[in-house]
């Protein structure tokens, strides 16, 4: 019993070492040993008490001798540990140590027997010589209480019980987080300080990784304001919605199978879904392997979709991923900005011309301008006005690979170049 102090001192000393390859969630656990140690000590001390209490009542015991210093030097032993007991459970509060919490029980048992020695004492000096082993029954009543608690919620740490309504209260929190579809599966353990949490949820397949990532990091930011101490993981499952469009499911297939695909088409043609789209490979790839690779995708967008489906796919070059550009000579950027001007001086929705900028690549010329339309003018029309500027301007000018046209709308300030 008096190297019961020694035990949480070793047990947090220990549990403070920090998680290795041989203990992934580190060693806070020790804590929970030891307090299950100084929870058999505790027993063994009431069982200790009852016995001795028991023999003096049933067969009798030494007199005891009544004097002022008993009294003194009790009423010491009670102050310290009071104070100890307090000091000791105030810092297992702060640090959630149970080995701490079973130290505090420890002296807070000192404590009531040092109360049952004075009560005892009080009522012998009275007269009733049976009132000290009495006084000792009824203290160790309470401390096997005490202990009984405190062991109880040890092995619940050491057996990784999750505390009460854990488990419904992460479940409602994940549940109102935007993007979470729903929760799967949640695991909660402490140890010592420490509260690991583990969550599976579902979320849309649609979803960019990045935006699911977000939604994780902002589920472990709730669950950290509400458990400071949490270490959680989150894994996120991408599940397919019953609302997805065609269009949705055929952009997942392609992901699916990192193809780069763009210019998606999808037609009702009464009833039967028809499918198109552009297939980018690389430009040196032999026909007969890029029209292999289309026709798994192809296979797999009909199974994605239902076999009572037309899908074709048209092959195209990628884009290089980087283009080195320079500025062209003066008569081609001035044959280019002059059939541009004119060409958009046709178009009656368009104005303000300006930022005409024509660099020469490995690919051809690149031209490049902003315009401005009337801000309500449909996304739609725009698109056939500027899309009609570059046929015609590749047309009119040889050697011209591509148009871009930045469409602002009248009114706004010119953007930023």
């Amino acid at each position: 019993v008096f190297a019961a102090p020694a035990v949480p001192l070793f047990a947090i000393r220990y549990a403070d070492r920090p998680a290795d390859d041989n203990h992934h969630f580190g060693h806070a656990k020790m804590e929970s040993v030891a307090a299950l140690i100084e929870t058999g000590m505790l027993f063994a001390v009431t069982g200790w008490i009852v016995y001795e209490a028991a023999l003096r009542l049933l067969f009798g015991g030494h007199a005891v001798e009544i004097s002022w210093w008993i009294f003194a030097v009790v009423l010491a032993s009670i102050a310290i540990d009071w104070n100890r007991s307090r000091a000791l459970q105030r810092a297992a509060d702060n640090t959630q140590s149970e080995a701490l919490a079973a130290d505090a029980l420890h002296f807070r048992a000192d404590m009531w027997s040092s109360c049952a020695v004075l009560v005892g004492l009080g009522l012998v000096a009275a007269g009733f010589a049976w009132a000290d082993s009495v006084a000792a029954l009824v203290v160790a009543v309470f401390v096997a209480k005490a202990a009984f608690g405190l062991g109880q919620r040890t092995l619940a740490t050491l057996l990784d019980a999750a505390p009460a309504g854990l488990s419904s209260s992460l479940t409602e929190l994940a549940n109102g987080v935007d993007g979470v579809l729903s929760v799967s599966q949640v695991r909660a353990r402490p140890a010592g300080p420490t509260l690991f949490v583990e969550m599976a949820i579902d979320v849309p397949r649609t979803l960019h990784i990045s935006r699911i990532v977000e939604i994780k990091d902002r589920l472990i930011r709730e669950v950290k304001a509400l458990h400071p101490s949490a270490d959680v993981s989150i894994v996120a499952h991408p599940v397919q919605l019953d609302d997805e469009t065609a269009h949705d499911k055929i952009m997942h297939i392609a992901s699916e199978h990192d193809a780069a695909i763009h210019h998606v088409t999808v037609q009702d043609n009464a009833g039967r879904l028809a499918v198109s789209f552009d297939y980018e490979v690389e430009g040196q790839t032999p026909l007969e392997e890029a029209h292999a690779q289309a026709t798994v995708l192809e296979t797999a967008i009909r199974e994605g979709l239902g076999t009572d489906v037309e899908v074709e796919s048209h092959i195209e070059p990628r884009p290089p991923a980087l283009l080195h550009g320079q500025e062209p000579a003066a008569k081609v950027t001035k044959l280019v900005t002059t059939s541009l001007q004119r060409l958009a001086a046709r178009e009656k929705l368009l104005s303000d011309l300006h930022n005409i900028r024509i660099r020469t690549t490995e690919e051809g010329l690149f031209v490049h301008y902003h315009c401005r339309f009337a801000p309500d003018t449909p996304v739609q029309t725009v698109h056939d006005v500027v899309d009609r500027i570059e046929v015609n301007l590749v047309e009119a000018v040889k050697g011209v690979a591509r148009v871009v046209a930045h469409a602002e709308p009248v009114g706004h300030g010119r953007h930023p170049l």
